[in-house]
């Protein structure tokens, strides 16, 4: 694998004791520890207003989405942890995902940072699925809706709450080894989209 696969770790959420947050930290670390270059992006940290037609139309798209397209952009695979809202994407991230499709950068194509990039898809929930109910909805907004490539394994984290050791490692080895393992095939698909 060349060094120019790299990797990018989104979580769903910006609460601070998230979940999600220390599974695509966890995600982050692993890809490191295993020579894949990686980048964790908080989302608290691109605060944006709610997607408002009027408001893009007087002002265009924030400057926040901008800088998360640009970020997404240095980066060929994307790792989205998502919480489970109501069997649902959580509306952090849906809005995110449409204001960043909005920006445009001279004659691109729409929607070209998705496009050109391979995404694979976690979640970790207190419940006993581990959210992967709310990874469909995820999915459909990914693919159908942005044209992007998402790899069909999805990893979850059931009963969230006991899962993580306080080294941020999963007291499960088994599924870590799983996380490890879909961390590897992502940067493999990015390393043949890009070459």
């Amino acid at each position: 694998m060349t060094s120019s696969v790299r990797l990018l770790f989104i979580a769903g959420s910006q609460r601070r004791a998230s979940y999600n947050k220390r599974l695509a930290h966890l995600g982050a670390n692993i890809a490191e520890a295993n020579g894949i270059a990686a980048t964790f992006a908080d989302l608290g940290d691109y605060s944006m207003p709610i997607y408002d037609g009027d408001i893009e139309a007087s002002e265009g798209p924030p400057e926040n989405a901008a800088k998360l397209k640009h970020l997404m952009s240095l980066h060929t695979g994307i790792f989205i942890a998502s919480p489970e809202y109501n069997s649902s994407i959580p509306a952090l991230l849906k809005n995110t995902l449409d204001w960043v499709s909005r920006v445009r950068e001279g004659d691109e194509i729409p929607n070209e940072v998705f496009k050109t990039r391979v995404f694979a898809l976690g979640a970790a929930s207190p419940g006993g699925m581990g959210g992967l109910r709310g990874l469909n909805t995820v999915r459909q907004v990914l693919e159908l809706g942005l044209g992007a490539l998402v790899l069909p394994e999805q990893f979850a984290v059931p009963r969230a709450a006991n899962a993580f050791e306080e080294n941020g490692h999963l007291k499960n080895k088994e599924s870590q080894e799983t996380l490890k393992a879909l961390i590897q095939k992502l940067a493999r698909a990015a390393h043949v989209l890009h070459g």
